[in-house]
């Protein structure tokens, strides 16, 4: 691997860790368990590691974005996660953001680096 693809890559994974949190707060306005979401966010085209999800779910919970519960009815038990009040409430306001960045960035990213004053 060259040094250019070392560097995209590294980057690549920062852009996609600032991501990850709205996409796993996306999925859970129904019950999922953990590999459930490693499965829907990849079909969605959204790759996240299981070693990345599960601390992610834990922190989200531990600041009361997600409520959780054990499902102990199948053969393997499973923790399932949804949204509480409080991470309905947040994540629509990131929802909110996330759309401004979007557009911002499609602007800064087709601007083709003209200035419209004139001081080039």
């Amino acid at each position: 691997m060259s040094e250019v693809d070392e560097l995209v890559d590294k980057l690549l994974q920062e852009l996609r860790r600032g991501t990850i949190t709205i996409g796993v707060l996306s999925q859970l306005a129904e019950p999922q368990y953990g590999y459930s979401l490693v499965t829907i966010l990849s079909e969605k085209g959204v790759q996240v590691e299981p070693g990345t999800l599960y601390p992610l779910l834990r922190r989200l919970e531990k600041q009361g974005l997600l409520e959780s519960q054990w499902d102990t009815n199948k053969a393997r038990p499973r923790k399932y996660y949804l949204l509480s009040a409080t991470g309905k409430q947040v994540f629509d306001q990131l929802k909110v953001e996330w759309k401004k960045i979007v557009a911002s960035m499609d602007v800064v990213l087709n601007d083709k680096g003209e200035s419209t004053d004139g001081d080039d």
